[in-house]
């Protein structure tokens, strides 16, 4: 009889182990091993805007690029004020050297960025001249660089950042001298350069609310409408990991509204946005940074194949991030920290793509 209820009570113990484990919540991904890479692991481009400075200097961060992305951004060797500081000087040395070394580690380059606002060099700011001398400006600055680099670089960022936080075009030297659809003669003078490279239009703001992305969509259709030669929308994603979940998710969803492809062409996450002189990067924060890299990729996972043009996450380590010294304050928004080891946000990234 003893033996009986020994045999019962173990029985019912067996049942229930079974009941629980049944009920329990999955186990979480497993992390990479460690010879894992975002190239690697990632079923879309993984890319990095890259300082040529800290490619020829420093061999960890040469490394780690050559390791982890398989597409690359100059993050200032192809701006204009760089290559092209005076009329007639184009300053080649830092933007060949990036794309060579492109090409040595089997990585696409993303050109960025041939009209801007911004890092406009003294000759461009002072240029005196009427409508058809600016244009002629424009024209040959877009068609000699884009023709230097043809076939070369696969896709560019044409016009970077036209649009105002409030939905107004912005009032740039180049809309001042040459109108609003200096804008759509940018991208016919690029595709004219060369044919077969994609050409994005590319701003911030996507994920602050609903006026500016719904400029830059219209702004994007209209083109597209047009016939002007657009290939796709990027979205710089400098973002901020106490943005609202719908907001990141609205801003892609609505970007692959358009059928273009899409690039997260700038991503960031700051961990110190209300710029704390003293704050400390603990465990708690990197894991909700952790858990907005992982809502980011798993969105842009979610979008349609062809038009998954990539993420692109603006440089590498902490310590490379403008951030910090734009800001004047601590703060740790890439992947890999100040040493180029891999935070919690890494496996939110790769976990992202995860069934």
């Amino acid at each position: 009889m003893k033996k009986n209820i020994l045999t019962y009570a173990l029985l019912l113990t067996l049942a229930a182990c079974s009941k629980n484990s049944s009920q329990s919540a999955p186990e979480p991904p497993a992390p990479p091993a460690a010879d894992t890479s975002l190239k690697k692991d990632l079923p879309f481009p993984a890319g990095a805007a890259v300082s040529v400075n800290l490619l020829k200097t420093k061999d960890v961060y040469r490394s780690l690029v050559i390791k982890e992305y398989n597409s690359i951004t100059p993050e200032n060797a192809m701006k204009i004020g760089t290559i092209h500081p005076a009329k007639d000087t184009y300053n080649w040395a830092d933007a060949d050297y990036l794309v060579s070394f492109a090409e040595q580690n089997n990585q696409r380059v993303h050109g960025h960025t041939l009209v801007w606002h911004q890092s406009l060099p003294d000759w461009v700011a002072n240029f005196s001249g009427d409508s058809a001398a600016w244009e002629n400006l424009l024209k040959t600055h877009i068609q000699t660089v884009v023709t230097h680099f043809k076939g070369k670089v696969t896709s560019w960022d044409v016009v970077n950042e036209a649009i105002n936080e409030d939905g107004t075009l912005r009032n740039s030297l180049w809309r001042q001298k040459l109108g609003d659809d200096y804008i759509a003669r940018s991208f016919q003078y690029a595709h004219e350069a060369d044919p077969g490279a994609l050409l994005f239009y590319n701003d911030y703001g996507h994920e602050y609310g609903v006026t500016k992305r719904t400029a830059i969509l219209n702004l994007v259709n209209n083109l597209k409408n047009r016939g002007i030669p657009i290939h796709g929308i990027g979205l710089q994603m400098h973002t901020r990991y106490t943005q609202a979940d719908n907001n990141l998710v609205n801003a892609i969803t609505s970007a692959a509204a358009t059928g273009l492809k899409v690039h997260i062409a700038e991503l960031d996450i700051a961990m110190n946005p209300d710029n704390v002189a003293n704050l400390v990067f603990t465990a708690s924060l990197a894991e909700q940074q952790k858990q907005k890299y992982f809502l980011i990729t798993k969105t842009f996972n979610a979008i349609p194949k062809a038009q998954q043009f990539g993420i692109t996450t603006w440089n590498v380590g902490d310590a490379d991030s403008w951030i910090p010294s734009n800001y004047n304050r601590p703060d740790w928004p890439l992947l890999f920290d100040s040493n180029y080891k891999r935070k919690p946000a890494y496996y939110g990234v790769l976990q992202g793509v995860q069934p």
